[in-house]
């Protein structure tokens, strides 16, 4: 019966085609709308992450903080459970550094006083040292006199987060829209296909066919639009994608420390699913009246 089934569903999607076709392309559209807004999202959270665990602070020095002041300062750290490395970076060395990582010219960072680039100790700390452990290292090196300020970069951290979260909160906004959208156009898709194949219907009804025998093409007809349309969305997605990622600059993605990266397989596995569940539902809400044909 499953056999019979598929085939006539294959049948029936062939002899329509026009029709499924321009149902399968308004919801790629559909998908590639929501898909982007979950791709955008995935390299957001992947930014927050690594900016989570960066493992690095920086502590910048006084300008009349003596040498030894310097020295007594990164010994201790150097002794702080946690901490793998302390780098002393000299206000000379910062601003040939800056001039390197901006790719600013030699003349305009030479330019520039030596003042205006501060010393400081880089520190780098395990990845698994926790935030309590690391707020209480940088509240203790706060007091010290010889200290001007402690960047542990979670400031950053934080506004990513909540920009994930307004992107979460969007996409759950617009998967809502998309699934509106698919429910409406399988649903009109099928109703008219069962216009057209009204004589069909009344034949097979009238020899005795079941609801369930007649409905079952339509409901897979409507599954195969609903994964067949999430299936172009993501290829679509994939090709952009891999168009975009071509043209980013090294330097920007050596910056903020994160490859570009595709959806995760659950996330595109799950559009499919999702595709092809919503479009079954729309198709069986389209036959709900077929019991009177």
């Amino acid at each position: 019966m499953w056999d019979g089934t598929t085939r006539r569903a294959r049948r029936g999607m062939l002899r329509e085609w026009r029709l499924h076709t321009l149902s399968i392309f308004s919801l790629a559209v559909a998908f590639v709308c929501l898909g982007a807004a979950l791709l955008v999202v995935t390299n957001l959270k992947g930014i927050e992450e690594r900016w989570a665990h960066a493992g690095r602070v920086s502590v910048y020095l006084r300008d009349q903080a003596s040498q030894g002041e310097v020295d007594t300062v990164r010994a201790a750290l150097a002794k702080v459970p946690g901490v793998t490395t302390v780098r002393y970076v000299s206000s000379g060395q910062a601003r040939a550094e800056f001039g390197i990582q901006e790719g600013a010219a030699k003349a305009d960072v030479a330019g520039l006083p030596v003042e205006a680039f501060p010393a400081s100790l880089e520190i780098e700390v395990r990845p698994d040292m926790t935030d309590a452990e690391l707020s209480d290292m940088t509240g203790k090196l706060k007091m010290l006199p010889s200290v001007e300020d402690v960047e542990t970069y979670q400031a950053w951290t934080e506004r990513l987060s909540r920009l994930v979260r307004g992107g979460v909160a969007a996409s759950a906004l617009l998967a809502l829209v998309v699934f509106a959208s698919v429910l409406a156009v399988v649903g009109s898709t099928i109703r008219l296909a069962l216009q057209r194949r009204k004589t069909e219907v009344e034949v097979l009804k009238l020899v005795g066919a079941t609801d369930r025998f007649v409905k079952g093409p339509f409901l897979l007809e409507g599954s195969a639009q609903g994964a067949i349309g999430a299936i172009s969305a993501l290829a679509l997605l994939a090709v952009l994608f891999l168009v975009v990622r071509g043209r980013l600059d090294s330097e920007l993605v050596g910056l903020i420390g994160v490859e570009p990266s595709f959806l995760p397989w659950h996330v595109a596995l799950g559009m499919v699913v999702v595709g092809g569940f919503l479009g079954m539902t729309a198709a069986a809400l389209g036959l709900r009246r077929l019991v009177t044909v």
